[in-house]
């Protein structure tokens, strides 16, 4: 029996709508340890990598155009320690870094673009994370100088599952109002499944000063994404860049 066009193209609708929206991509920077202790070991070790974080899967990441860290704010290029490594078939990067002294560490992550071909557009992910080093807690709430990043207003270290986390969205150094921030939780070996799509990837709005609020329900690393398009165009391509900022939650014993 012949279909009716109508039969035809609802069945092409449904089968469109079946398929899985675009999973939201995070530039990552993931410390062996985000608070150096008297006693403990000074070596850091520093896992790079562009993930899904939620999901396990990920994108081949080249060489990044610049990593490094900034201390008593004097960057320190870290690009030629990086070590090329395989991770679930895809290219990621690690190194490790010792830490010398009491302080505030921000590594940092400036990737080569990525080209999505699903969004048709470029990706840079900015990327941060803060280690916190022998009891030393001041200077992790300035800005590091990136193009657009994620500046805590709350500490990023010490902090407890259910904690509430904020932050402001910076671009060109002045903050974003209403920016769009997607949160996702790095789901270390799959211990976690989401109940719905819509879950994976969670997203909240900043408020007029760039401000953003969220409640963290679990311990662990949880990545803050929020995005922005570049104001240049690339190959004649639009360019999301994102301030990406990485900090972990632990439980309370």
């Amino acid at each position: 029996m012949k279909r009716s066009v109508g039969t035809v193209l609802l069945a092409l609708g449904l089968l469109f709508l079946a398929v899985p929206t675009a999973r939201a991509h995070f530039g990552m920077i993931i410390p062996s340890d985000e608070m150096v202790m008297k006693g403990e070991s000074s070596d850091v070790a520093l896992q790079i990598m562009f993930w899904h974080p939620f999901e396990g899967t990920g994108m081949d990441l080249v060489k990044p155009a610049e990593f490094g860290v900034v201390a008593e704010g004097q960057k320190e290029d870290l690009l030629a320690t990086l070590t090329p490594q395989k991770l679930k078939g895809r290219d990621t990067w690690k190194t490790n870094y010792k830490i010398k002294r009491p302080g505030i560490y921000v590594f940092y992550l400036v990737p080569q673009p990525y080209w999505e071909p699903a969004e048709d557009c470029y990706i840079v992910h900015y990327t941060k994370t803060v280690v916190a080093a022998y009891g030393d807690d001041e200077g992790w709430d300035e800005p590091i100088g990136l193009k657009t990043e994620i500046v805590p207003l709350s500490k990023p270290f010490g902090l407890y599952a259910g904690n509430v986390f904020q932050g402001v969205v910076l671009l060109n150094g002045k903050p974003v109002p209403g920016a769009e921030v997607e949160v996702e939780y790095f789901n270390v070996g799959g211990k976690y499944s989401a109940p719905s799509d819509y879950m994976v990837t969670q997203t909240i709005k900043a408020d007029p000063n760039g401000v953003f609020t969220y409640g963290v329900p679990t311990a662990g690393w949880w990545g803050f994404a929020a995005l922005s398009t570049d104001d240049q165009q690339l190959k004649g391509k639009a360019v999301e860049i994102g301030a990406v900022l990485w900090v972990n939650f632990h439980e309370m014993k």
